[in-house]
């Protein structure tokens, strides 16, 4: 997960865009052919983009932008200290 990266996607996608991504990179993990490396930049990618959709909700909700840059990081490192 990079923050920036997340913040970027966000800022230049939108939710539908974004969704369709997801779409189509979860269909090229179900092929055969995609190796462990493939698995793991597609795993980066994917983790990247579900957060910028999470921001896009979050703004939706009347969040400001930094507030939910900053909410999400905390969400996840919350998670991972469990």
């Amino acid at each position: 997960m990079k923050l920036p990266v997340i913040k970027h996607l966000q800022k230049n996608n939108s939710k539908e865009s974004l969704e369709h991504t997801i779409a189509v990179l979860e269909s090229f993990t179900e092929h055969r052919s995609v190796g462990d490396q493939e698995m793991d930049v597609i795993g980066e990618l994917v983790t990247n983009i579900c957060g910028a959709l999470e921001m896009h909700e979050m703004i939706e909700g009347g969040m400001k932008e930094i507030d939910a840059a900053n909410g999400f990081a905390q969400k996840v490192l919350g998670s991972i200290d469990r």
